[in-house]
């Protein structure tokens, strides 16, 4: 009996912005440690016996960046499957469900939000056991969280003396959630979840058939293309439902096993405050923090440094580009604030200042009126693909490394302190022959600089779409 996890790696994190961005969502950042919570929820399995290679569920424009994340950590090759569009966490874990079920009839899926956070691996893993002999006997299990809190930002789970699912509860007021607390019979609701594969599908099948015929013909549909599968277009028709609503609150053979392993979904920067490490005065910092009369304040410094006096229960958080400033109190309106970004149509809110892609990375340094300088980082052996730009002309410096630059029916190499140039409207590609990371100057001119601005010719990742630069 193998146990295939299921990460499920949707969702953009807008209470935590600015660190989180619609391009870099919080589940591929670092938030509490020096790992990706990604990779953190991979890496927790570690010591289980007989766990297979984790199965990633994802939005297809950051399948480069989770490939490279699991090649950090040594988990490539995994399976990813990318979504075309998002429909909520049954969908996904049917999807995953379907392509299990044909190599592994009686596989056991184990289904993980990527953006949780878990401080002891050892009691989560002590879990798992636990739900596997529940799962074994054909149950669906769900993982409820041992309250320490009348907390009411979360669902709660009425668990019966038998380990039975009594009822589901939606997120309660101060008052219930304290009620729940003093019972000890509600747990809150993680979002983890343990059961067969094939118990899955026939649950699914007998509550919600629409969403398994969509996700079967999206499998069907579906192609391979390197270590990803994208799913077929139909996908999009699929009704977007989450694990919880199509199937857990109708089945009766729904389990809960209680699980106390320091567990936060991570929801707002409030959350990070209450997980982190606080100094003598309570304060939680992260980077180049100086403070002086301050207590308990989460202050996180990215860039620079960020120096404080005499805050109280604040949360600042400095980036390169924009520093959020908002009470701890009121940590969940951040998604508002991002809200009205988006309709100010602000990029701060959307793109982060370092721009990961499949062959390394750019970041903005500077920008103004017809120019921007960026430093770009190519990985050895990677190339960008065969592109020509309409609106703008590029200056290179090298930095670091070897550069070979293809310019029309051209081919050369540029070393460190050396230069080049592109004009508008040339064909040209850059490379990393070289056995370390080529960083590299890059001074754009013109009258346009978006990166759609982007006509590919050639591309060894196969993608032609030109939102993506580079």
């Amino acid at each position: 009996m193998k146990l295939h996890p299921i990460v499920l790696c949707g969702g953009s994190g807008s209470r935590l912005w600015p660190l989180s961005r619609d391009e870099h969502p919080k589940q591929l950042l670092p938030l509490v440690g020096e790992r990706s919570l990604l990779q953190d929820t991979v890496l927790r399995l570690d010591g289980l016996a007989g766990v297979a290679a984790p199965v990633v569920v994802s939005n297809a424009r950051y399948r480069f960046l989770i490939a490279e994340q699991m090649r950090e950590i040594g988990k490539l090759p995994c399976p990813l499957l990318l979504e075309p569009v998002g429909r909520n966490t049954a969908p996904a874990l049917t999807l995953a469900a379907l392509r299990i079920l044909a190599a592994d009839p009686e596989g056991m899926l184990l289904a993980m939000p990527a953006d949780h956070a878990i401080t002891d691996a050892p009691a989560f893993r002590a879990a798992v056991g636990e739900a596997l002999a529940h799962a074994d006997a054909g149950q669906l299990v769900t993982f409820g969280v041992v309250p320490d809190a009348p907390e009411t930002g979360y669902g709660y789970i009425r668990r019966a003396a038998s380990g039975a699912i009594a009822e589901f509860v939606e997120k309660p007021d101060l008052a219930r959630a304290e009620a729940f607390l003093a019972s000890g019979d509600y747990l809150w609701n993680s979002g983890l979840f343990l059961m067969r594969a094939g118990r899955w599908i026939e649950e699914l099948r007998r509550h919600r058939p629409d969403i398994l015929e969509v996700c079967e013909a999206a499998i069907e549909s579906g192609r391979q293309d390197y270590d990803f599968f994208h799913v077929g277009a139909c996908f999009e028709d699929c009704p977007s439902e989450s694990i919880d609503y199509a199937v857990m609150e109708k089945t009766d053979c729904g389990a809960v096993v209680p699980l106390a392993a320091g567990w936060s979904d991570v929801g707002a920067w409030d959350a990070l405050w209450d997980i982190g490490v606080k100094d003598a005065d309570g304060n939680v910092a992260r980077g180049d923090v100086v403070t002086l009369a301050c207590q308990d304040n989460l202050i996180v410094a990215d860039h620079r440094l960020v120096a404080a006096v005499g805050m109280r229960d604040m949360i600042l958080v400095e980036t390169k580009d924009a520093i959020l400033v908002a009470h701890r109190s009121r940590a969940q309106e951040v998604k508002e604030l991002v809200t009205r970004l988006k309709a100010m149509a602000r990029p701060e809110c959307t793109t982060p200042s370092r721009v990961w892609r499949p062959w390394g990375f750019y970041e903005t340094l500077d920008s103004g009126t017809r120019f921007q300088v960026k430093r770009i980082m190519v990985r050895p052996g990677a190339a960008l693909s065969l592109q020509m730009h309409h609106h703008r002309a590029e200056h290179w410096v090298v930095v670091r490394g070897t550069a070979r630059v293809v310019r029309d029916h051209e081919e050369f190499l540029v070393t460190e302190n050396e230069s080049t140039y592109i004009p508008v409207g040339v064909r040209h590609r850059l490379e990393n022959p070289g056995l370390i990371p080529l960083e590299m100057i890059e001074v754009q001119s013109g009258s346009y600089l978006g990166e759609d601005d982007i006509t590919r010719f050639e591309d060894m990742y196969r993608r032609m779409e030109p939102s993506v630069g580079g």
